[in-house]
């Protein structure tokens, strides 16, 4: 049995790659693929509990190391669950987040240092990298606008902040073109999931 593909999708807040992945996931099921769909972080019982920690408002205390290590022990309990079990199976796995985003957001953004975060997070993932992944970029005031009141402790940062994020995210897109793909978030919902249809069924035929 071949093995699976693994796909991403990152963002900064409101870029709708949520909507995009569900809507991707509904048409490979559609086409008769074996495809799955999962978030970070959560996707298990375990992790799940772990993202309550990390976006609860009340965790003001939090620090920026204790942050990142979070989201490395729930990314590491969902890819020894789920991850490499369903890609062994040949499954198609769409993921709603990965290291990418602990790069972008606790990296970029909070300042701790990018090497060491994709060390750890090599180790938490034992080594799995994405085939694909699809950045919806977006201008920041517009993603959190389409959020609307309702947001997390990440959400609720400063605009400096989320602008560091999304021109962290822009810099590893320049890094790696060959796996990164940018899309131009502030497009209509259908031309976008045109874009990520294209390349993703590119990406299942090699």
């Amino acid at each position: 049995m071949s093995r699976g593909k693994f796909i991403t999708f990152e963002g900064s807040e409101g870029c709708g790659k949520s909507t995009q992945s569900k809507m991707l996931l509904e048409r490979l099921q559609a086409a008769g693929r074996k495809v799955r769909l999962i978030r970070e972080p959560g996707g298990v019982a375990i992790s799940e509990k772990v993202r309550a920690i990390l976006l609860d408002k009340a965790n003001t205390a939090m620090n920026k190391e204790c942050e990142t290590l979070l989201y490395m022990a729930a990314r590491a309990q969902l890819v020894e669950e789920v991850i490499i079990p369903e890609l062994e199976k040949g499954t198609i796995l769409l993921c709603d987040r990965f290291l990418d985003s602990t790069v972008a957001y606790q990296g970029y953004g909070c300042g701790v240092p990018v090497e060491a975060i994709r060390s750890i997070g090599l180790f938490a993932a034992k080594g799995l990298q994405p085939d694909l992944t699809l950045f919806l970029d977006l201008d920041v005031t517009e993603g959190l606008r389409r959020r609307g009141a309702q947001l997390d402790r990440i959400e609720m940062r400063s605009m400096e902040y989320h602008n560091k994020v999304r021109n962290g995210y822009l810099s590893m897109a320049r890094q790696e073109p060959g796996r990164i793909m940018v899309i131009d978030g502030a497009l209509s919902r259908d031309a976008i999931f045109d874009l990520v249809l294209a390349r993703v069924e590119k990406t299942l035929s090699q």
